[in-house]
């Protein structure tokens, strides 16, 4: 059997390109919403502040940063201080499968917001590409509650640019993974920030 060549140089080529556009991705990011980040923990330090509540929601990666995020407001991240108010709504994995089973998968979202949220309360909306339905049905869900919305999106930021009180999108993300690279960034610098600075002490 011939041993195939690895292509060295190629595969350094690829890997360092990766490197490079998720580190553009992250840099265009910040010189056009870093204000947005600021006004996006001030809106969430506010509403924990009157007693309120965090509710995150994303499918797959987006997922996993949902749980990322509320992990670490319930915990901690940098800074010690009492559990801070955040659910994922992509952990229930009872409350997922029976909403999808009686309803559509569009849907697991949206029950969630209408049980469980109240006026006063912050949904986050993760979507890569800003189009995601289930996310949107959230959004609207949201709205009816008269809770504020901020998204994470990518590209054009789709749908959810425009359904959102804030909107912190990944222009230069070339796919979902530069994307999500950019947002879980987003989502430890939302909780550094909140720790530091609006909820100190």
């Amino acid at each position: 059997m011939k041993e195939l060549k690895i292509p060295m140089d190629s595969i350094r080529n690829y890997v360092k390109g990766t490197f490079e556009e998720s580190l553009n991705a992250k840099k265009r990011f910040l010189d056009e919403n870093l204000d947005h980040v600021i006004k996006a923990c001030e809106m969430i330090a506010g509403s924990m502040k009157s007693g309120h509540k965090l509710m995150i929601c994303g499918n797959g990666g987006s997922a996993a940063d949902a749980q990322h995020m509320a992990a670490e407001m319930i915990g901690r991240m940098l800074i010690e201080r009492n559990p801070l108010p955040a659910l994922a709504l992509t952990t229930d994995t009872s409350n997922l499968t029976a909403i999808a089973n009686d309803y559509s998968f569009d849907a697991v979202f949206e029950k969630q917001v209408q049980g469980l949220g109240n006026s006063g309360d912050v949904l986050l909306a993760i979507s890569t590409s800003g189009n995601s339905k289930n996310v949107i049905r959230a959004v609207q869900a949201a709205k009816q509650k008269n809770m504020k919305v901020i998204s994470m999106t990518g590209g054009t930021g789709g749908q959810l640019k425009d359904l959102s009180d804030i909107n912190l999108n990944v222009a230069e993300g070339k796919n979902s993974s530069r994307v999500q690279e950019t947002h879980i960034f987003i989502v430890h610098s939302l909780v550094d920030v909140i720790d530091r600075f609006f909820l100190k002490g």
